[in-house]
């Protein structure tokens, strides 16, 4: 049974998860939140210097771009249509964005001008993630590094 059927009344979690282009010099390539109510946002960029692509980024995660149809986009219009998503989404109960690395946050946080939308709040869940439930969803719907297969798999991983 998924974690996802015990919601509080009180607040609503939102996993956000990206792929950048190393951890030296972070550049966002796509990012993805899947809310405990249903909600989803998926956005690729169009416009990241593939060149500045670690060759992990390279081999694991560019192969799996494209996948969602008409989902690639330059970075303004990624900020435009996350910034409309995240305003969408009721105030209550609380929306909380959830992530298991800081560095997810920073991008998210980055490409929305350092100005997250009225409501929100955020949440370091890296500790509180089921890994071996986490590893059994990616084993039966695949996609690990691919921003969306991996917020998905952390909403169905929470503790």
């Amino acid at each position: 049974m998924s974690n996802l059927t015990f919601r509080s009344p009180w607040k609503t979690r939102y996993f956000v998860d990206t792929e950048f282009t190393d951890f030296f010099h972070c550049e966002l390539i796509s990012v993805a939140i899947v809310g405990e109510d249903g909600r989803e946002f998926y956005a690729e960029r169009s416009d990241f210097a593939l060149s500045a692509c670690s060759d992990f980024v390279r081999a694991n995660v560019v192969p799996q771009l494209g996948q969602v149809p008409g989902r690639s986009m330059p970075a303004a219009q990624m900020r435009n249509e996350l910034r409309a998503w995240l305003s969408s989404v009721p105030v209550f109960p609380k929306p909380i964005l959830c992530f298991d690395y800081p560095g997810d946050f920073d991008l998210l946080y980055a490409l929305l001008d350092g100005s997250l939308t009225i409501g929100w709040t955020w949440e370091n869940i890296g500790n509180r993630l089921d890994v071996p439930r986490m590893e059994a969803y990616f084993r039966t719907h695949g996609g690990q590094h691919h921003a969306l297969h991996d917020a998905r798999a952390f909403a169905q991983s929470f503790e």
